[in-house]
C-alpha cells in the first residue's frame, strides 16, 4: 500500500543508464466495469462471480467503496489477475482487510504530519510528460533509526492515495522518482523499501508504471544488490537515471520539479 534522499551536486554514477522510454498509452479508457482495457466479453459475469464469492466466503469484509463489493475495483485486480476468479478473490481479500486493519480511509495530512515534515516525500504539483501523477521520495532526508517504521509506512500509503486522487481521465498508473544524490549509509532502510514495492504488488497493482533511482552513489549499490531479487518483475520497472534525463525526458521547463532545477 512510504523515504525520500537528497542529492548533492552531481556524483558520478555508478550504475549504467537504461535507455528505456515509457510509451505513452495508445489506448484511453475509463476505470470502470464497462471500460477495463483487456476486460473479456463476460466481465461482468466474472465480476458477479467475485461478488458472490467473496458474500459466501469473507462476508466479514467491509462492504462500500474499496469493499468486497466494490466493482470498479473487483475488476481492477481481476484484470492484474488474468481474469482467473480464484486468484482475484484470493488477492482481493487480502487487499481489502489490509486496507481495513491498516486503516487507510482515516489517513490524513494531520495523521501523517510528522513523517511529512520531513520532506522526504510528497506528491508533485505537476504531471509528468506522460499524463502520470508524481511521487517523489528524497532519500537523503530519510533516517529509520529515528523515525518509527509505521509512521512511514502510514506516509508512504497517504502519497500513494494521494498520487492515484490525481489520475487523470484515461490515465492508470504513477510515477515514482527516487532522489539518490546525498544517500550515505544511514538513510538505507531495506525494510521499508520492500514495504512499499509489496503494497503496490499486493495492494496497488498494476498503478506504478515506472520508478526512477536518480544519480544512485556508489553506496547504494549493496543496497540495491539485495533488494532486487526481492522485488521480482517489480524490479524491471526501475530505471537508473541522471537528474539530467529526468529533467530532459520526464517534465517541461515548467512542470519540472524544483529539486531538479539546480
Amino acid at each position: 500500500m512510504a523515504q525520500c534522499l537528497r542529492l548533492r551536486p552531481p556524483l558520478l554514477h555508478h550504475f549504467k543508464t537504461v535507455a528505456v522510454r515509457p510509451k505513452k498509452p495508445t489506448k484511453i479508457f475509463k476505470f470502470s466495469v464497462r471500460s477495463c482495457s483487456l476486460a473479456p466479453e463476460n466481465a461482468h459475469k466474472l465480476v458477479a462471480e467475485v461478488k458472490e464469492k467473496l458474500k459466501k466466503e469473507h462476508n466479514s469484509l467491509p462492504v462500500g467503496k474499496y469493499g468486497r463489493d466494490d466493482e470498479e475495483m473487483i475488476l481492477w485486480f481481476l484484470n492484474d489477475r488474468k481474469f482467473s476468479v480464484e486468484d482475484t478473490v484470493s488477492k482481493l481479500t487480502k487487499a481489502i482487510r489490509w486496507r481495513h486493519e491498516f486503516r487507510v480511509s482515516e489517513l490524513s495530512e494531520e495523521s501523517v504530519k510528522i513523517a511529512a515534515e520531513t520532506g522526504k516525500a510528497y506528491v508533485h504539483n505537476y504531471l509528468d510528460v506522460y499524463g502520470r501523477p508524481v511521487l517523489i521520495v528524497e532519500a537523503a532526508k530519510h533516517f529509520p533509526q529515528k523515525q518509527e517504521p509505521r509512521e512511514d509506512e502510514k506516509l508512504c500509503v497517504f502519497m500513494i492515495e494521494k498520487a492515484l486522487s490525481k489520475l487523470p481521465a484515461g490515465k492508470q498508473e504513477i510515477l515514482g522518482i527516487i532522489d539518490l544524490r546525498g544517500f550515505q549509509t544511514q538513510n538505507a532502510d531495506l525494510k521499508f523499501l520492500i514495504f512499499v514495492f509489496d503494497a503496490f504488488y499486493y495492494y496497488y497493482p498494476r498503478r506504478l508504471g515506472q520508478v526512477l533511482f536518480v544519480d544512485a552513489p556508489f553506496v547504494f549499490k549493496p543496497v540495491w544488490q539485495l533488494v532486487k531479487p526481492l522485488l521480482k518483475s517489480y524490479a524491471s520497472l526501475v530505471r537508473f537515471c541522471s537528474a539530467k534525463t529526468v529533467k530532459e525526458e520526464y517534465f517541461t521547463a515548467d512542470t519540472l520539479p524544483p529539486i531538479f532545477r539546480d
